[in-house]
């Protein structure tokens, strides 16, 4: 049952596109009903602090867990619903629970876990990312060597298994499958990404004529730019076509490096990514976590929480979406517009939803967060159901 009629008030609405001064957003059905200068009267209404800000709710694309549930160890919707209300504290309201490497019995496993939590209705699952088995193993990062695999001719059926329910992200190493894999993928729905590569270059190029939508994690576990060789890297920021994710956290990437990636890319190609993990919205706070047998330690930092193993690799991260468009706001270069569209309109638009969802527009998804000027999350709507947030908790207590 959809929330009843209400509306939501703001001294600053951002509707995807710019900001709009002092505007209310009327709420029907689980969508956008009206976008007006005045609340209608008889309706249900919150009316925002002073100074708040009024945004289409956020969209992460890489999702590996949350609320101390990683979705390799336990691929079921109740993990992702659990995954999916941890980020919501975050101003996510849309996501893709992300898989990372694994065997096929799992992949098999995620992608029936994630058709279930869509069809019972867990509130912001869009599909599944399947990021690997198929990737380097020169370019690992984090992901288990031993669950890395070779790429059969069974797998565009296995990897798309999701089908029309939801949509399907994969990354995988261009060097790593045949020719023609990525063009067989897209046949069938998928959206591909480049990631954890080694290629210089020729590849990658191939896959982008096959169908290439874009990179993961932009300059983290990928071949770099030289002098002679784009690499992922140049290839990621001189494409025009192709959109890049990146994880704005201190951690992954350089605040200069975030600044250039925003420059060469734009705000309409670059979109953030949280690549979270357990710790985000841990109830239980813990300090450490396993993944493939490996320790995963949580450490202060004076970015935020840093996740590595014991050799210093880095193991996704302890971010939400609010803090990525708080750290690029404040080190990485962009305006508040540009980092509140890397959020939503553009993984809304990367993803073929912009039709939907990533706006604050009538016709779309009733899906909105709310932040306090400094941007922490006073709360979020999912289909028009409003949930507290953080910052407005910290605001009562």
């Amino acid at each position: 049952m959809s929330p009843p009629e209400s509306v939501i008030a703001a001294e600053r609405l951002f509707d995807g596109e710019r900001f709009l001064a002092d505007r209310a957003v009327v709420m029907r059905g689980g969508l956008i009903a009206d976008v007006t200068a005045e609340p209608p009267p008889g309706l249900k209404l919150l009316r925002l602090p002073p100074g708040a800000i009024l945004a289409p709710g956020f969209v992460d694309v890489q999702v590996n867990g949350g609320g101390g549930v990683l979705l390799n160890d336990d691929p079921s919707p109740a993990a992702i619903a659990r995954i999916g209300a941890a980020h919501r504290l975050g101003g996510t309201t849309s996501f893709l629970p992300t898989l990372i490497s694994d065997t096929r019995p799992v992949i098999r496993q995620a992608v029936g876990a994630v058709s279930a939590a869509i069809a019972a209705g867990v509130p912001g699952v869009l599909g599944i990312h399947l990021e690997g088995p198929f990737l380097s193993p020169q370019r690992p990062g984090i992901h288990d060597p031993a669950r890395l695999a070779r790429f059969e001719p069974e797998d565009v059926a296995l990897l798309t298994g999701l089908g029309a329910a939801g949509v399907t992200l994969v990354t995988l190493a261009p060097e790593m499958v045949p020719p023609g894999s990525v063009a067989a993928l897209v046949a069938r729905g998928a959206r591909v990404c480049a990631g954890h590569t080694a290629d210089p270059g020729p590849a990658i190029r191939a896959a982008l004529a096959e169908g290439l939508a874009g990179f993961t994690h932009l300059f983290n576990a990928m071949s770099q730019m030289s002098a002679r060789e784009p690499g992922a890297v140049g290839l990621a920021l001189t494409a025009a076509g192709a959109f890049a994710g990146i994880i704005a956290d201190g951690h992954h990437v350089g605040d200069e490096a975030l600044a250039v990636a925003l420059r060469m890319k734009g705000p309409g190609r670059l979109m953030l990514v949280t690549d979270a993990m357990p710790p985000v919205g841990d109830p239980e706070a813990r300090a450490s976590f396993t993944l493939f047998g490996r320790t995963i330690h949580r450490t202060a930092h004076p970015n935020g929480d840093r996740l590595a193993s014991a050799d210093g690799t880095l193991a996704g991260s302890a971010l939400t979406m609010a803090g990525a468009v708080r750290h690029m706001v404040s080190r990485g270069g962009a305006s508040l517009e540009e980092a509140l569209a890397m959020a939503a309109p553009t993984p809304a638009r990367f993803l073929g939803l912009d039709g939907g969802i990533g706006r604050a527009a009538p016709g779309y998804a009733a899906d909105l967060v709310a932040l306090d000027p400094g941007l922490g999350v006073l709360g979020t709507c999912i289909g028009g159901a409003w949930q507290p947030g953080p910052a407005a908790q910290a605001r009562a207590s």
